[in-house]
């Protein structure tokens, strides 16, 4: 599902003010789902709130209890406090959809949490979220319907790309597109400074490395190409591009992605215990 631009109705409140649920919000109001009349940030620090308000537009409160009651409630904080902030609020959640993107943590633990009959939806998506270019994971816990389910599914197609997958899946993709960003930009900044050492500008190096990945992306996007077939039609024999895949290949690049992934998908384990 990718670029569902219908309108939001209700109140939205968010839990955490941090850098995904700034994405978040920015994001809506960019696509123009929601208005910024709609939207109501709880965020403890007064300077964040204050920072806020000034990009957003939208009302920010100090604490969760005060973005309660809303329609739809996004938990946008660190599972190592989300015990403790969904406790203190807990039964004023009964009536609303909750919406939770905290890596690791499960619909159970959450909906053990809340009044029986809660609707929890466990969503995990990106930072890309800010330019309308997130990949949003959804899973449903127990108490949510397939119409709660779609809601939430199309409120983050306002945000990008959605898939809906069970949960038992969510700690790897988070893995894969949660943490994604992080690994790619790394990429990114390994080919500038590459660049760089070969005596290119850094904002040319830099430049050329992000508009290429980039393209390489909408290429496989569009086409469904599998990766290895386009890593076949550029490297000719004997050319540039096979001699530099052999020097990735001989220090186990594939490899170290696999081990980044599988560190991934252990530390959400460990944050939703």
């Amino acid at each position: 599902m990718v670029g569902d631009t219908r309108r939001v109705e209700g109140s939205l409140g968010i839990v955490g003010g941090g850098r995904m649920g700034e994405a978040i919000v920015g994001g809506l109001l960019g696509a123009g789902v929601v208005s910024a009349d709609q939207i109501t940030i709880a965020e403890p620090s007064k300077d964040r709130r204050e920072t806020l308000a000034r990009q957003l537009g939208v009302t920010l409160v100090p604490d969760a209890s005060s973005v309660l009651p809303a329609d739809i409630v996004i938990l946008a904080v660190k599972p190592q406090v989300i015990d403790e902030v969904v406790s203190g609020v807990a039964s004023a959640l009964s009536s609303s959809l909750v919406v939770s993107i905290a890596a690791g943590v499960s619909c159970a633990r959450l909906e053990s949490l809340m009044p029986a009959g809660t609707a929890v939806v466990r969503v995990m998506p990106n930072t890309p979220a800010l330019v309308g270019e997130a990949m949003s994971v959804v899973s449903g816990g127990t108490e949510a319907t397939a119409e709660q389910i779609e809601q939430v599914s199309a409120l983050f197609s306002a945000l990008g790309s959605v898939i809906v997958l069970d949960e038992r899946y969510q700690d790897v993709a988070t893995a894969i597109s949660g943490s994604g960003p992080a690994y790619f930009a790394l990429v990114i900044d390994a080919l500038a400074r590459a660049g760089v050492r070969q005596g290119l500008p850094r904002d040319v190096a830099q430049q050329l490395a992000t508009q290429t990945m980039f393209g390489t992306a909408a290429l496989l996007q569009r086409t469904g190409m599998h990766p290895e077939k386009l890593i076949d039609g550029v490297a000719s024999p004997g050319g540039t591009t096979i001699a530099a895949v052999e020097a990735l290949e001989t220090r186990a690049v594939r490899s170290a992605f696999g081990e980044a992934v599988a560190a991934a998908v252990a530390r959400a384990k460990e944050l939703g215990s």
